[in-house]
């Protein structure tokens, strides 16, 4: 059976590029974000559900995210109508990856990990981490959304500072090189474990 590590951390704070080097110690990797994709993509899960209870954000058959977004910042009571929609289908998701999981270890990329409470799904939990300023360049340069989006965002998550303390391991993402070390380590860590 696979050693189940969940991966977590804050908006900006590097677990997409920190999941990638776990992939590069081989590693099976499964990737929340990307399970919301494929559910909002046209023929998704969750295209149905969406164009029924909120039709104004489907867009080219598909749930338009930025459309999503500007939704949710008008009325406080659409996310988490939205979260009651996704939630359920991205653990379906996820058991499905899981069922054909081989790897030694399995990394789970859960932004949202201790909030969905799919921590208790796991062996160990990995919280990456960076300072404040780093994390609001990284987001702000993607172009992908404003200063008061990430704001929003962060005040619906937990704080990154209480991940880290709740996680078994902290990776610091300042460096592609320092992140790379400290990901052979936990891999390491985690073998000598399951041995």
């Amino acid at each position: 059976m696979s050693f189940r590590l969940g991966l977590t951390g804050s908006i900006g704070m590097g677990k997409t590029t920190t999941a990638r080097f776990f992939s590069d110690h081989g590693c099976e990797v499964w990737d929340a974000d990307a399970a919301v994709h494929r559910l909002y993509a046209p023929d998704g899960l969750a295209v149905p559900i969406f164009r029924e209870k909120f039709p104004d954000v489907i867009e080219n058959d598909q749930v338009a995210r930025h459309k999503l977004r500007a939704l949710v910042q008008t009325d406080a009571t659409i996310l988490p109508q939205i979260e009651a929609i996704i939630h359920p289908l991205v653990k379906q998701d996820r058991v499905v990856f899981c069922e054909k999981a081989s790897a030694a270890i399995v990394v789970f990329d859960i932004p949202l990990l201790f909030e969905t409470e799919a921590n208790k799904e796991m062996d160990a939990v990995a919280c990456v981490f960076i300072d404040k300023e780093t994390q609001c360049h990284r987001v702000l340069d993607r172009n992908e959304m404003t200063k008061k989006q990430f704001e929003y965002i962060l005040q619906k998550q937990m704080p990154n500072n209480e991940k880290c303390a709740l996680s078994d391991y902290q990776i610091e993402t300042d460096t592609l090189l320092h992140t790379q070390e400290q990901v052979e380590i936990i891999v390491l860590d985690i073998r000598s474990r399951c041995a």
